[in-house]
């Protein structure tokens, strides 16, 4: 009897780990950390402007992608990917500040969407707000069952920031 439950729990085992390792489409995982532009999975249709703009934040071309992304949210104002993907092509832009409305609109919509809370954390890092770009790693922290890559990648930000006396700013480029 004991060999029998034994096997049953091995099994068992076996199959939470097997469920567990299968990916899971999500946008909420979209647009944060390491080479994240080609990791976004839209779960809409293709809307081709949006694929033009992530080519274009690909090629560092913010302008253009800020342009196509503006039209983007115009037609579907409920698009979180989006929203991040324009909040990060303004931040490398130059406006960091112009950014983080646009984050928080991201996070609005999708709350767990943990791209945009890696890079917000990166805005504010880059406006020297230390305290709120802790409150999103913390929120990663709380999301990422386990290690995940936006929590690493802010959480690596926010290290290079403190042991430089905030002279190391995020600029978003991987």
């Amino acid at each position: 009897m004991r060999k029998q439950r034994q096997t049953v729990l091995c099994t068992a085992l076996a199959l939470a780990v097997l469920v567990a390792s299968v990916p899971v489409p999500s946008h909420a995982d979209g647009a944060g950390g390491g080479d994240a532009p080609s990791r976004a999975v839209p779960l809409k249709p293709d809307d081709p402007d949006y694929t033009r703009a992530t080519k274009a934040i690909k090629a560092e071309d913010f302008t253009a992608a800020i342009r196509l992304l503006e039209q983007v949210v115009a037609r579907d104002g409920t698009n979180a990917d989006a929203y991040n993907w324009l909040a990060y092509a303004v931040r490398r832009n130059g406006d960091p500040a112009g950014s983080l409305p646009i984050y928080q609109k991201a996070l609005a919509i999708e709350p767990k969407h943990r791209g945009a809370h890696e890079y917000i954390g990166e805005a504010y890092l880059a406006l020297d707000d230390m305290a709120k770009a802790k409150e999103h790693l913390a929120a990663l922290d709380r999301l990422c069952l386990f290690p995940c890559s936006q929590y690493r990648d802010l959480k690596r930000a926010i290290e290079a920031y403190e042991k430089s006396g905030g002279k190391v700013k995020p600029t978003a480029a991987r």
